[in-house]
């Protein structure tokens, strides 16, 4: 068996990779890891996939096995568990789903008891007992066994914190929300509905299979026409364990994370609470959104690629705003996690606040045009670029053409045997002929 955790927990094909007797193992290896020996709760929520309860009963049970009390809070966004974790006084959380990709696929990811992601190294000792067959002594009997437990209000209870924090009066407002058939789709249009908006949602429909099936964030035509069919406001679509959020303005155009961070960070800063005027993005992030900031009295810290990167630098720098161009958004004084749900509803606090449309506020970034081509390399060259100084030459030269108004990004695949060649400027045809040129010489070099 090789490595378990990737970049967002443990994933695979339900019953084949990721197995009940995997997750049972997981169970108690996390909970011992997490909770160091000691009595307390876990909560434990889930996705729509039909797999999701095989595997939140195999996981219980290994939760259970050491001692530790299983909260069982449902179907559920991954948000939603990183604050009933804290707000519960739960030793650790955890969420049976994963995310945008196909019903047959689940996953395992934890929370810790501040509702954050696991660092890398208590995944590593978690993984250490798994994969060396490490055994856990810690047996308890008779009373010491932990119970589950199913918490009927944990949605009301997220749904409410949401409310208070985000306190708005919808009426008059039409929203159209693509659910994706995932753990928002109740939660989502019950919201906008509570808060006196008008909701016409789509794939409410979760059957166990239906998950991210030609709908959702990773699918944003959908919403994009029926904003456009039903003349809403705003379209709001969700991934399938709702942590990030595709939003589109009335015109039916996108309104990507960066055009989200923009907003909002010019919303928060007018307001005086935008730590040190400074927002978190990746290497990724489009240059118009540097500018944008830049042009404001803001500025743009950039990560590696992953949310886990975005929110380590916002913990490090005490940042309140930071997330990536595909919607995943971090409000630090709201969640410890991306929230496709909260960004949406913060969203509509700004229109109603600023008394604007939300093309008006789309408009605020204009993105330089974005180029990506991928070099084909030899699996073992792809890490190499910069050891070859005519590659390192002509990425330099290529900068030295910018004069600051464009951006080289050279990153090697993390999956395959790639190197991609990200070129940003104002001129898309001059860049496009760039990038061909550079990852040409890449394989050449590396092929």
């Amino acid at each position: 068996m090789g490595k378990l955790f990737g970049t967002d927990g443990v994933r695979g094909i339900a019953n084949k990779d990721l197995t009940p007797e995997l997750a049972f193992e997981i169970g108690r290896a996390g909970g011992f890891v997490l909770t160091h020996g000691n009595r307390g709760k876990v909560v434990v929520g889930k996705d729509t996939r039909a797999s999701s309860d095989m595997l939140e009963a195999a996981l219980s049970a290994g939760l259970c096995s050491i001692g530790l009390d299983v909260i069982q809070v449902g179907i559920i966004p991954t948000p939603a568990v990183a604050y009933l974790t804290r707000k519960y006084n739960a030793l650790a959380g955890v969420v049976i789903s994963a995310s945008h990709n196909p019903f047959e696929y689940n996953g395992i990811k934890f929370f810790s008891s501040d509702g954050y992601k696991l660092p890398d190294e208590i995944e590593d000792e978690i993984e250490d007992i798994l994969l060396n067959n490490r055994s856990i002594e810690l047996r308890p009997i008779k009373n010491s066994l932990g119970r589950i437990y199913f918490e009927d209000n944990a949605p009301i209870h997220y749904k409410e914190y949401l409310k208070e924090k985000i306190a708005i009066d919808l009426k008059g407002f039409k929203i159209a929300m693509d659910c994706g058939n995932g753990a928002l789709y109740k939660i989502g249009p019950e919201i906008i509905r509570e808060l006196n908006g008008d909701v016409v949602a789509i794939n409410t429909e979760p059957d166990g299979t239906n998950i991210n099936d030609n709908c959702g964030s990773t699918n944003p035509h959908l919403v994009q026409q029926l904003v456009l069919d039903t003349n809403a406001d705003l379209g709001i679509s969700f991934d399938g364990d709702g942590d990030r959020i595709i939003a589109v303005d009335e015109k039916g155009r996108i309104i990507d994370g960066d055009h989200l961070m923009a907003i909002c960070g010019k919303f928060l800063k007018d307001n005086n609470n935008l730590y040190n005027n400074t927002i978190v993005g990746t290497v990724m992030s489009n240059m118009g959104l540097e500018v944008f900031l830049s042009q404001n009295g803001m500025k743009l810290l950039r990560t590696p690629v992953g949310d886990r990167y975005i929110i380590e630098e916002m913990k490090k720098g005490n940042y309140v705003l930071g997330g990536e161009q595909s919607g995943h958004i971090i409000f630090m004084d709201l969640n410890t996690t991306g929230d496709g749900l909260a960004t949406g509803l913060q969203l509509l606090k700004i229109m109603i606040s600023e008394n604007k449309k939300a093309s008006v506020l789309n408009d605020l970034v204009e993105n330089f045009p974005q180029v990506l081509v991928n070099a084909r390399v030899k699996p073992e060259n792809k890490y190499r670029f910069l050891d070859f100084p005519e590659l390192v030459n002509a990425i330099k030269d290529l900068e030295k053409k910018f004069s600051g108004s464009g951006r080289v990004l050279i990153r090697p695949s993390g999956t395959e045997p790639l190197v991609r060649v990200m070129i940003e400027g104002k001129d898309y045809d001059w860049i496009k002929k760039e990038a061909d040129n550079l990852a040409s010489l890449i394989e050449d070099k590396l092929l």
